[in-house]
């Protein structure tokens, strides 16, 4: 929990400090090219998922070669969508090339992090969360107290994030304790006298199209504004945003922990994580309501305070999904298949109903945001409902 709070913070200030350093025009700028590298690391996320499930079932096994592909396409997809980014998204055409180098690096320190989730290492985990958040922020950060400006910012971020697989790869490297070694006595854990199979295209594949998608409609709302509002509208849901994300990765801890159990089928764990994901989310909602314009103040300064009436809805879209995150989770670990189909569809409404029903402001958008959660939400908890989970490989 303090590693996630800390690496929260830290993703928390970039903006934060960015709304003093930067005017409004950079600031949708660099909100945008945060939520970019937030989508373009998604597969890191999913191999991270991929590699923890199957370490839960199997003990550890290679991953180098899933590894490096996954990292070598989340980069490349970056750059060779350049032109279309800088046209479509109006940002400047170096941009994309800074967030690959930081996507590589957040994709290749993934694969540490499953291994030491999926062998419940977990006061190694929380120390490997930290060295991400520290390497995927501390350079910005930096840049924007030295006044670096968006571009030198994301550079100086870029090379800090270059350094942190090395450090995750040492940390993994040493030796576990007998008492995080998979719990092979389990019935649905592996033979220790069988071989571990390898870890298949398939279950990355599935692990990245679930985090996929959970990204891409957590942050399809922040991409449409940058696209459908003017620049200062845009700068200003870029703040709201803030709170909404809050409220989406407060609770992560809950999913970290839980999911080497899921893996091996406890349902008594996921219940427990919806639980303490949706009581937390409430907190964090009627909290926003109490103090929403003191909530702004500490997103973006003084300019924002006057949207202090919109920090409940933020707040609820994010909330929302930190729910729909962990039946997400669940499905996967369980092994369904097609787990986001119903986040995909969700995303799509938004994009429509944003684009062509709603009224192209801030609080059409926001209220969009707000109905496609919700969508989401049960359409998420309806399919889990009738699917029966494949058992585990």
């Amino acid at each position: 929990m303090v590693a996630g709070t800390a690496g929260n913070a830290l993703a928390y200030l970039v903006p934060v400090l960015a709304a003093r350093r930067l005017d409004a025009a950079d600031l949708g700028v660099l909100a945008t090219a945060l939520g970019l590298v937030a989508i373009a690391s998604v597969p890191g996320l999913g191999l991270q998922l991929a590699v923890a499930v199957h370490h839960a079932r199997h003990g550890r096994t290679t991953a180098r070669r899933a590894t490096l592909t996954t990292a070598a396409l989340s980069g490349g997809v970056l750059v060779a969508a350049t032109p279309l980014l800088a046209t479509v998204l109006r940002i400047p055409a170096e941009v994309p090339a800074l967030l690959a180098v930081t996507t590589v690096a957040v994709v290749l320190s993934s694969r540490w992090l499953g291994e030491l989730q999926g062998g419940q290492r977990f006061l190694r985990l929380a120390l490997g969360m930290a060295l991400l958040a520290a390497g995927r922020y501390g350079g910005v950060i930096l840049g924007l107290l030295l006044g670096a400006g968006l571009t030198g910012s994301l550079l100086a971020g870029a090379l800090l994030a270059a350094l942190t697989p090395l450090a995750l790869a040492r940390l993994t490297a040493a030796p576990a304790p007998p008492a995080a070694a998979p719990a092979v006595t389990e019935p649905t854990a592996a033979d220790p006298a069988a071989p571990a199979p390898a870890l298949s295209a398939a279950q990355v594949v599935t692990g990245c199209g679930a985090t996929l998608a959970m990204l891409v409609v957590s942050y399809a709302d922040l991409l449409l504004a940058r696209q459908l509002l003017p620049p200062a509208e845009s700068g200003a849901y870029a703040v709201g945003t803030v709170l909404a994300k809050g409220a989406l990765w407060a609770p992560q801890v809950v999913t970290v922990l839980a999911l080497p159990r899921l893996a091996r089928g406890d349902r008594r764990s996921r219940t427990v994580a919806l639980a303490l994901t949706g009581a937390c989310g409430l907190v964090l909602v009627l909290a926003s309501a109490l103090g929403g314009g003191l909530a702004f103040r500490l997103a973006g300064g003084e300019d924002y305070v006057r949207l202090g009436a919109h920090a409940p809805v933020f707040a609820a879209i994010g909330a929302l999904y930190a729910v729909v995150f962990v039946l997400l989770n669940a499905q996967v670990a369980a092994g369904a298949r097609w787990p986001a189909a119903p986040l995909w569809t969700a995303a799509v409404g938004l994009v429509v109903v944003a684009g062509a029903i709603a009224p192209h402001t801030f609080t059409g958008l926001l209220w969009s945001a707000l109905g496609t959660a919700v969508a989401a939400l049960v359409a998420m908890a309806v399919t889990s409902r009738r699917r029966t989970p494949a058992a585990p490989d």
